[in-house]
């Protein structure tokens, strides 16, 4: 069994799935019998939620079972549904998403939807002109291992259930983000487990190469969102939501790009035209794996062509601020936001032309 899954589910699956009773648990884990009473109850009641059912529905089959041990009164198989069991995410798969889908949920107005015919779950954000944009595409094994944490919880049952990220799930993203940034800068001073010296980002030390730390954002907001909210004087926003949802859709792409390779790509070779072929990719599965996603990034910056490719990578994907980019890429002050608003008009022209390949609605 993964090792994300919580104790009190075990023992909740090990007293259902195999006949164990709770004092001879209660015996193996030092624990009174009625702490693990009341684990099974409540693991009982919360076999209501959806995403949970079938999360136990599936983690025990995979519960070693004794041939000697009763019969369960009501085997899991009795509930299961006809849809093809997946494989259960392991630990290492299970961080890498669980961060990117709780970054997604923290973002303001966003939830995770799901219904019984669903095979996956989107993550879906209200938008500034009243509509929903999607955010995020999460495997439903996913999600199932989301709500078994305790990190999303249903906040609106029906047909179709909403989820929202829980206190639980937003301090365990900042733990995941902060153990992410000092490993990275760990790796990048070539001293991993060693104490961090007292010098600044940007200065160099002993001859070493200063190391430029990458600036943090909130979980819950980005450069696009934070632009997205100014209005000129009508009241108008200056980035409509059309244009918000192209944005987020080179961003999701990005990320399931990244996901694959385990590893931060270089996209300079798609921007400096290395790569020939129009838009090779174009028409992979808007669903599909890694290298679909890579391959509809690489067509879509393509499309854009440098300047425009280098500040939708820059703000959409890398989540750099405008004046940082300007800088970068040397242009003048409150110019950024302008070739920023061009850039997503163009990406949205970008995603009309594919169609139903590109996932986007409207």
């Amino acid at each position: 069994m993964p090792g994300w899954v919580p104790e009190a589910a075990r023992h909740y699956l090990v007293h259902t799935e195999c006949g164990l009773s709770i004092r001879a648990i209660a015996r193996s884990v030092a624990r009174h019998p009625s702490t693990v009473l009341r684990q099974v109850r409540r693991w009982e009641s919360l076999r209501d939620d959806i995403l949970i059912d079938e999360a136990l529905i599936r983690l025990a089959r995979v519960v070693p079972r004794d041939p000697r041990s009763p019969k369960v009164k009501e085997p899991s198989d009795m509930t299961l549904q006809d849809r093809p069991i997946a494989a259960t995410p392991d630990d290492e798969t299970f961080e890498v998403e669980a961060r990117r889908v709780l970054r997604r949920l923290c973002e303001p107005g966003a939830v995770l939807a799901v219904a019984p015919e669903m095979d996956k779950a989107v993550v879906v954000r209200d938008t500034a002109g009243g509509g929903t944009t999607r955010t995020a595409v999460v495997e439903r094994a996913m999600a199932q291992a989301l709500a078994v944490k305790d990190w999303i919880a249903c906040v609106e049952p029906g047909r179709v259930a909403r989820y929202r990220i829980t206190q639980a799930g937003r301090a365990a993203l900042g733990r995941m983000l902060a153990a992410q940034e000092n490993a990275a800068h760990g790796a990048a001073q070539g001293f991993a487990e060693a104490q961090s010296g007292f010098d600044g980002p940007g200065l160099a030390v002993a001859g070493r190469p200063a190391v430029r730390k990458k600036p943090r954002f909130a979980p819950g907001d980005s450069p696009m969102a934070a632009l997205a909210r100014r209005r000129d004087r009508d009241g108008v926003p200056f980035l409509g939501a059309n244009l918000v949802a192209a944005g987020e859709r080179l961003r999701e792409d990005f990320e399931l790009a990244q996901m694959g390779a385990r590893v931060s790509g270089s996209w300079d070779h798609v921007l400096s035209g290395v790569i020939d072929g129009g838009r090779a990719g174009a028409g992979a599965d808007a669903t599909g794996g890694s290298s679909a996603a890579r391959a509809r990034v690489e067509a879509a910056l393509r499309d854009l062509g440098p300047g425009l490719g280098d500040v939708a990578l820059r703000c959409c994907c890398h989540l750099e601020g405008l004046e940082q980019a300007e800088q970068a890429m040397g242009w003048s002050a409150r110019s950024g936001k302008i070739v920023l608003r061009i850039a997503l008009q163009r990406l949205r022209r970008h995603y009309a032309e594919l169609g139903n390949a590109a996932g986007m609605i409207g």
